[in-house]
């Protein structure tokens, strides 16, 4: 079993294709994003819907697999690791940045045809 944690699970569908790229020293890496839904009845009995979009990011042979088989509204299910990154903004102020850092991607769903 793997440890629990900074154990992260996401369901949902993707935002738009995965933006590829390499790092300096030649490391392959993959962002993107993707919408995790939830819905629910409020105090008022009304249906909500409530969407969260969680950013991703994914090295090298997971980067590869999120280029091949990763499409704007794929649905997907994600394991990973929160990072949270701290940094100064050109104006000098302070900022943070929060993704999961991918460790395994399971496709869900019917495949496309570009999956095939």
């Amino acid at each position: 079993m793997k440890t629990m944690t900074n154990h992260v699970q996401i369901i949902g569908n993707l935002g738009k294709d995965p933006e590829v790229k390499t790092t300096a020293n030649g490391k392959k890496y993959a962002r993107f994003s993707v919408a995790a839904k939830e819905a629910f009845t409020n105090a008022e009995g009304k249906r909500v819907e409530n969407v969260q979009w969680v950013n991703f990011v994914a090295w090298e042979n997971n980067a590869s697999i999120a280029e091949k088989y990763l499409h704007k509204g794929k649905h997907v299910a994600i394991a990973g690791k929160l990072s949270i990154k701290e940094y100064t903004d050109s104006k000098g102020e302070k900022k943070s940045a929060t993704e999961i850092v991918v460790q395994d991607i399971l496709l869900l769903g019917n495949p496309s045809k570009q999956d095939a």
